[in-house]
């Protein structure tokens, strides 16, 4: 596993967004935080996570589509419930991950962060391989990237209290810093 010069992480399938933009001059990635998304929601599989951050998801497939469809988000990073990577930002740029979100006194988290999000919900355990597969990858950006070394990972809920609760009470905070090699929550 590798990064290249552009930022795109390879074996990943890249599946570009037109939901990013630069970092302000002078930001570099300090955090990763660690998201869940499914849709139609509590449901895994399907190509709707690529058509959300993407702009092509259609409110006829499903009616939870309706209120989503016309938001303008995405993230570094996709880990499927089967171990697979889908990167849709390169990680030199600010995807649109985490919106309104403040982390040790910074506001505006997407200029400094790193966006991983892992297909699964709140109330559903993740699978075994996604733990692993996204410690990989972290350790792949921590190398690429001095500015992440021994930085905080967290989750969407912890930079976004009250508004967010992804990655969820399932998410096992413990399981993946074994699997990291280091605790990761701090900030």
């Amino acid at each position: 596993m590798h990064i290249t010069p552009q930022g795109w992480l390879h074996p990943a399938t890249h599946t570009p967004s037109p939901n990013h933009d630069p970092r302000p001059p002078g930001v570099v990635p300090e955090l990763i935080v660690i998201h869940a998304i499914s849709l139609p929601p509590g449901q895994f599989g399907g190509p709707w996570i690529d058509q959300l951050f993407t702009n092509a998801l259609d409110p006829a497939e499903h009616p939870y589509f309706e209120q989503i469809h016309t938001l303008r988000v995405s993230a570094h990073l996709l880990v499927r419930r089967d171990g697979s990577l889908v990167q849709y930002v390169p990680f030199g740029e600010r995807a649109w991950h985490a919106g309104v979100s403040r982390f040790a006194g910074r506001e505006r988290c997407n200029d400094f962060s790193i966006g991983i999000e892992l297909e699964g919900a709140d109330d559903s355990p993740f699978a075994a391989v996604q733990y692993e597969r996204a410690s990989q990858v972290i350790g792949v950006l921590e190398q690429a990237y001095e500015s992440l070394r021994g930085r905080p990972v967290v989750g969407h809920s912890d930079i976004a209290p009250g508004r967010k609760t992804d990655p969820g009470p399932c998410f096992d905070w413990q399981r993946f810093e074994v699997c990291l090699g280091r605790p990761c929550r701090r900030g």
